[in-house]
This record gives structure tokens, sequence and C-alpha cells, in this order.
């Protein structure tokens, strides 16, 4: 059986990343097709798979996102699948767009709807340089990218969720019921409770605005905490400028560095509505309590009391609240028990119950 798995970008390594590396260890001998791929990144597959990229990978304009929004759709539709019997995609963006024979089964399993067009869709449209006539271009644009995407999520034949989030999100943009809720792995194996404590809070992300860190920053900076920040991203000036003499910035750091941060964190800070959120989990397989926004997929990881607490309001105030109920309480929570929790969202589990779905859906014993 010949199986193609589709995914949107190979740029960086992330949640998304690891669902494709988990269904490549499903299907050893799968070939790969992205739009575009940054093979130094990516040693480990340069050598024991087949790539494909699309036309934007030869283009000197493919780190233009604008370019990127124009293009991706008719990239993601030029991929000649017709000669395998099976289908999968990852996608929040256009993979899911991809065209294939009457006769071949195409199973999308969704991180995300594309979040710009549609969450992120009127914070963009308020942004300074989306005035005037630019505006409208930028609003004629991402009209026609929706029509695109809603006739996109049509084409698979099977839609799985990666949380119970996700499948909300896509009956009310796509008007689809998802077949199937299947967490998306991670490596909590390869994590471990550790009884050495100290008195940090941690946070691990991407340094984007959406992120809001910025409220993490400025809690700990009331509260005079220590607080360490893991992360690059756009957003990594502004944020470190922002920081007291409490908070430290550590940039990108290797996974062995992440791990042992982890463990030894009081507490995990998670201040975005995320549609999933891995970085929480890793923090709860090595025992440590995690304090999230109250929404997205936080509600589905972190159980209350237990396992971590919530803070109501997206602003430094609700945050803090949660910081100093938690130092009160802290004593109270069982490191052994938060990992016993986060095993539920192993690799290992992904992987059975995706073959299951391949079995129950359409008939493949994996």
């Amino acid at each position: 059986m010949k199986v193609a798995l589709i995914h949107d970008y190979l740029l960086t390594r992330g949640g998304a990343e690891r669902v494709l590396e988990a269904l490549l260890e499903i299907f050893p001998k799968a070939d790969v097709y992205t739009l575009i791929f940054n093979p130094q990144k990516f040693p480990e597959l340069s050598g024991k798979t087949r790539i494909f990229t699309s036309f934007l990978q030869k283009t000197p304009f493919r780190k233009n996102i604008n370019f990127l929004r124009t293009f991706a759709p008719i990239a993601v539709e030029s991929f000649e699948l017709s000669e395998y019997d099976l289908v999968i995609s990852d996608s929040s963006a256009y993979a899911h767009g991809v065209i294939t024979k009457t006769s071949t089964p195409h199973i999308c399993y969704y991180h995300t709807p594309m979040r710009y067009l549609w969450d992120y869709y009127p914070n963009l449209l308020s942004r300074p340089e989306l005035r005037g006539l630019r505006g409208l271009c930028a609003k004629i644009g991402f009209h026609f990218l929706r029509l695109w995407d809603q006739a996109a999520s049509k084409r698979p034949d099977f839609l799985i969720a990666n949380s119970q989030n996700v499948a909300r999100r896509i009956k009310h943009y796509y008007r689809h019921e998802v077949d199937a809720i299947i967490y998306p792995p991670v490596n909590v194996s390869e994590l471990e409770v550790s009884k050495e404590k100290e008195d940090y809070f941690l946070i691990v992300s991407r340094l984007t605005p959406p992120k809001k860190i910025e409220i993490a920053i400025e809690a700990a900076n009331d509260l005079k905490e220590r607080l360490l920040i893991v992360g690059e991203g756009k957003s990594f000036t502004s944020l470190k400028n922002l920081a007291g003499p409490k908070v430290e910035l550590l940039g990108f750091q290797e996974d062995r560095v992440v791990r042992k941060l982890l463990e030894r964190a009081q507490a995990f800070l998670f201040t975005p509505e995320e549609d999933f959120g891995i970085a929480p989990v890793e923090a709860m397989a090595c025992g440590t309590p995690v304090i999230a926004y109250r929404a997205g997929g936080a509600l589905e990881t972190v159980v209350e009391g237990k396992t971590g607490l919530f803070f109501d309001k997206q602003n430094a105030s609700s945050l803090k609240e949660a910081i100093l109920k938690f130092k009160k309480i802290k004593e109270s929570f069982d490191p052994e028990a938060i990992r016993k929790h986060s095993l539920q969202f192993s690799k290992e589990t992904f992987q059975e119950k995706f073959k299951k779905f391949l079995q129950e859906k359409l008939n493949l014993k994996i």
C-alpha cells in the first residue's frame, strides 16, 4: 500500500511536526509532501524519507507571508497523488486542500482551521498598516481565501480533530462533524519527575503576540517572582524590554535543558488560548503543576486543583491572583498524580487510536 503524508510546511519543529513524525512511525515507507522544506531543521527526515516540495520551494519570495497566502492553495493542489492508495493530511493551513482521486481515501488530521482566516481576522484588520486601499486589498484577499478554505474542507473523506476545542471550531466554520478526536502525541516517556524543585516559574513558547507572554512578565514583575522564559520569536526584543530584574528570557534551548527546567519549575505558566497545547502536558509529565488561562485546549488537559489552576481573564491581574493562590496550596499537588494524568496524551496512545481509526473506517490493519 502506497501512502502519502501531506504537511503544510517543514520549517520548524513544533506540535504539528510531532504528529507527522508519529505518523511516519506508523507508515515508515510513506512519502511526505509539503509546500516548503528546510532540510537543516529536519536532518533525521532527509536521509530516510522521500520528501516532495511544491513550486514554492524554488521561489525567491517563499519567506514572504503574503506571497505564500496567495499561492499556497495553488501549490497544494498541484501535488500529483494519483498513484497512492491512502492520503493522510495533517493541517493547520493548507494541507487539507490536496486533490485526490475519488477512489483514494483521504483522512485529514486537523490541528485547527486556519486561525488568521477565522479567529484572528478581526484583529488583523484593526492593524494600522491595514487601512485604506491596503486594507481593502487585504479584505478581498482574505475573502477569496475563505472561499477556497470552505471548498477545501469538503475534500477529505474523514476528519479527525486534535481536541474537542478544534472539533467545535470545525463545526462552526466548516459545518462538518468530525469522525474522531485524537489528542496529538506528547513524548511523555522522555520526561520524568524530579524531587528537586526550585523557586522559579517557567514558560516554554514561541514568542509571538497571540501567546500573551507579556501578561506573565507583568505579573512576575509586580509579584517579584522569578520567571524563566524559553523560546524565540518576533516579540523577543519587546518582551525583554518589559522584563524586570527577576525575569530571564533564555531564547532557544536544547531539549535536554528544557527537560531539566520543566522538571525543577515550581509551576508552568500557560497564557495563550491554544487549540490543544503540548507544552503544559510536557510540564505535567514532569510532575509540574500548570497555571493556565481558562480557555481552549487547556480545559481538556489541565484538571483544576489536581494538575494545576486556571485564571479567568487574559490579563496580568487575573494571572497574579492565580499565582498567589497557587503559592498558598502548592504543597497539595502530587507530582506523581500529575504525571499519571499526562500519560493519556502519550505518543503511543496517539498511534494506537490512529491505527484503531484506520481499522474501523477503512478496514486497514497496521
